[in-house]
C-alpha cells in the first residue's frame, strides 16, 4: 500500500502525464497493477491523502532482455530529466537524430511518448555500438 499517486505513477500508461521514469523503470521488470483505492476515512486518525494498493508481478520470461541495464537507466533517467525538451535534445549524450530514427524513434518526440519497449529497443541498439554518453 502506497500514496495513491505513486501507484498511479507505477502503472501509468506512455503519453500520459503520470507516466514517467518510475514507471518504465518498474514496467521493464513487473506488471504493476492498481488493484484498489483505499479511502482515508479507512483509518485513524485519517491522513490527508489516500492510499492504493499495487501489485507487481515480476515478468518471467516475457521480460525484455536488456543487454545493458545501467545504459537502460541512464536513457531513461536522460530522457524525464527535462520533460520539456526533445528526445533529440535530452539523449544527445548517447544518439543523434540517426541513430534515434533507425530504432523508429521521432527524434522531436518527448520521453513520455515513448514506450517501455521502445526505451529497451534503443538501450539494445545504443549498446550494440558500445556507445557511452558523451559529458
Amino acid at each position: 500500500m502506497l500514496q495513491k499517486e505513486v501507484v498511479q505513477r507505477m502503472a501509468a500508461a506512455p503519453a500520459t502525464a503520470e507516466y514517467g521514469r518510475l514507471s518504465v523503470m518498474l514496467q521493464v521488470r513487473f506488471r504493476v497493477e492498481r488493484l484498489f483505492v483505499v479511502p482515508a476515512g479507512a483509518f485513524r486518525p485519517p491522513p490527508k491523502i489516500e492510499s492504493a494498493v499495487a501489485r507487481l508481478t515480476p515478468l518471467g520470461a516475457a521480460r525484455p532482455a536488456l543487454s545493458d541495464a545501467a545504459l537502460f537507466a541512464q536513457l531513461v533517467a536522460a530522457a524525464f530529466g527535462q520533460r520539456r525538451k526533445t528526445l533529440r535534445n535530452a539523449l544527445k549524450p548517447f544518439a543523434d537524430e540517426a541513430a534515434l530514427e533507425a530504432v523508429g524513434i521521432a527524434p522531436g518526440a518527448r520521453g513520455e511518448t515513448l514506450a517501455v519497449a521502445d526505451f529497451v529497443r534503443l538501450a539494445n541498439a545504443l549498446a550494440a555500438t558500445n556507445v557511452k554518453p558523451q559529458r
